[in-house]
């Protein structure tokens, strides 16, 4: 099997930070001077976008003078890329593929293009086929006439996570029945037995897996697809990579789990001022201790793995900061 790692999808993706950008720059006095809200569009409750987030506005509303941030539960990526376009949150978690379509303007259920930009290349997103022990699903290819849930509808998990199946020519179609639930309640489902395997992509550990895996009774298998990366490569481009989640990060799961991951990014819209993106940059990156704190996850977030893997432009306040650094925002 090939292999892709997250640092050859910056170099397959060819691009830079020089002649990206656009929108107005703004000055410091613009926020600073006065009391301003932000929200940031995370996910639900089960996952790692909520508490992440949570964390994230924390830190902004305790560092950056005038700023009062909050995080707004979601149905994640796809939501959240609309939400921004609209104007309605001011910084979202989303990951590469949907920011991508709706930088193209190919979001489903949203014709115009979406000027988003990213601040943060965060932490690796890892697809999650999770199956009851016994339920007869081993491959892939097993999920062919079982009960699934495939992500709440429209969603960066059920995005990604359709795109796995059709590289092993499989829709949901080919199931018994077809469920599009959050993570949430897909593992309530599965937890009752109404589903034999849900979907869910997210940081490693997701609260909602841990919950099924942790019930008496109940034993997990996750469904192996790093296989199936280089065909997601060659018909969507480079934004996916071969990562696995590791033995013993749920319970009852005794060996390494090759999957299709892809990195998770903190984007916001052309239009926030630059001293405002640059602050807030600044802010996550020097204090990530404090996100790790919330969840785990965040150990993955560095500051030169913060410019790696997203295929839309950084923001200029962004670019600012990381020059400042001496951190290059990789070209082709």
């Amino acid at each position: 099997m090939q292999t892709i790692t997250r640092r050859q999808v910056i170099k397959l993706l060819g691009i830079g930070g020089a002649g990206w950008f656009g929108g107005r720059l703004g000055t410091r006095d613009a926020w600073a001077q006065t009391r301003t809200r932000l929200s940031i569009a995370t996910g639900g409750t089960g996952g790692v976008y909520y508490p992440l987030g949570g964390g994230m506005a924390a830190l902004i509303s305790k560092l950056l003078p005038g700023v009062e941030a909050t995080a707004e539960v979601t149905t994640a990526s796809v939501d959240n890329m609309k939400l921004l376009h609209a104007g309605k949150i001011a910084l979202a978690l989303t990951l590469p593929d949907t920011a991508w379509d709706a930088h193209e303007g190919k979001l489903k259920g949203l014709s115009e293009k979406v000027a988003v930009r990213s601040l943060i290349a965060l932490y690796s997103n890892y697809m999650h086929i999770v199956a009851l022990e016994g339920s007869g699903i081993r491959s892939v290819a097993d999920l062919k006439g079982k009960r699934v849930s495939t992500g709440a509808p429209g969603s960066g998990p059920e995005v990604k996570g359709l795109r796995v199946l059709e590289a092993y020519g499989l829709t949901p179609k080919d199931f018994r029945s077809q469920d599009r639930l959050g993570v949430g309640e897909s593992a309530g489902a599965l937890k009752d037995r109404k589903l034999d395997a849900f979907i869910w992509d997210g940081g490693l550990p997701t609260a909602a897996v841990l919950d099924v895996a942790a019930t008496p009774g109940i034993k997990i298998h996750l469904v192996p697809h790093g296989d199936a990366v280089p065909k997601m490569v060659a018909k969507y481009g480079p934004l996916y990579f071969g990562g696995v989640i590791p033995k013993g990060t749920y319970g009852g799961v005794e060996g390494d789990v090759s999957v299709a991951a892809a990195t998770n990014l903190l984007v916001a819209h052309e239009r926030m001022e630059e001293p405002l993106a640059y602050q807030i940059t600044k802010a996550l990156l020097e204090h990530t201790p404090d996100l790790v704190a919330v969840h785990k996850a965040a150990q993955e977030i560095t500051l030169k793995s913060a410019v790696l893997g997203s295929p839309v432009p950084f923001h200029p306040g962004a670019a600012r900061y990381y020059k400042e650094k001496g951190i290059r925002i990789p070209a082709g």
